[in-house]
């Protein structure tokens, strides 16, 4: 038997927030061996804060990214693991939040973050440093999720700018987990492909066809990382690939491996 631990602890934000934060989640990691953890890329703009040593991050795997030292960061979306460091044991808080939400949260659209990994004090200031004192002072994940809703709370404002097309189109891609054609919901909207990709890249980051992707590899990486997975062909078969080989040329470019050495070499979070 391993002689590690790895949980996670999740909670849904108070409802007022929701637009906004998809979730928090908790994580504790311990005796584990030194080594490099593949953030995947997800529909999520993660802010981490650490309840321990500085988390050493950097913004691709193997492609030479320099890694930085962060009490606090944020992420926009990406379309390639995050390379998180570490010494065998980490702590922290993950906050997952929606594109409205780098509007809301931040007053940026998320295209300003896309790609790039960025201070949590530079974009909440001073607010930043209270949330990891506060984080931090807590003795309980209850008690730490309860202090994430009551400064979100106190930090989120209105969101302008946003064109109703471009909202409406980043639902539908997640509603379908990104098995809809982009043409598709360009024509339903109204708009021309090109123009909702300009318009959908200018304020997410993405195209919608590379959201598209993103969230079928979400999709796939969920079931793969479940207690029980299913073999890799059915895993291919439920989140909307065309085969199997389809999923390992996407698993590879979004993480650097190949599914089967993924599965060997992460370590996942169970209940707690």
């Amino acid at each position: 038997m391993e002689d590690h631990t790895a949980t996670g602890i999740s909670a849904r934000p108070a409802p007022a927030l929701r637009e906004y934060v998809d979730s928090y989640v908790g994580f504790d990691l311990r005796r584990l061996p030194a080594g490099v953890h593949r953030g995947p890329p997800s529909r999520a703009l993660t802010a981490v804060v650490s309840l321990s040593d500085p988390l050493e991050v950097a913004a691709g795997v193997d492609d030479g990214s320099p890694v930085g030292r962060f009490g606090g960061v944020a992420g926009g979306l990406m379309c390639r693991s995050v390379a998180i460091h570490h010494d065998g044991r980490q702590q922290g808080v993950q906050i997952a939040l929606t594109p409205l939400g780098a509007r809301a949260l931040y007053g940026v659209p998320a295209a300003a973050l896309a790609h790039r990994l960025v201070p949590l004090d530079e974009l909440l200031g001073v607010v930043a440093v209270e949330l990891v004192e506060r984080l931090r002072s807590a003795r309980t994940w209850a008690a730490r999720f309860a202090v994430l809703d009551e400064v979100l709370l106190r930090v989120v404002g209105p969101v302008r700018g946003v064109r109703p097309e471009v909202a409406e189109a980043w639902r539908r891609l997640v509603a379908a987990r990104g098995c809809v054609r982009v043409g598709a919901v360009a024509a339903d909207l109204g708009w021309s492909r090109r123009h909702l990709t300009e318009r959908f890249r200018g304020e997410v980051g993405l195209s919608p066809k590379t959201v598209a992707r993103v969230l079928r590899f979400e999709h796939a990486h969920g079931l793969a990382a479940a207690r029980d997975p299913l073999p890799w062909g059915e895993v291919a078969a439920a989140s909307g690939y065309a085969d199997q080989a389809h999923l390992v040329r996407d698993w590879r470019e979004f993480t650097g491996r190949s599914p089967t050495a993924w599965r060997r070499g992460e370590v996942l979070l169970g209940a707690g």
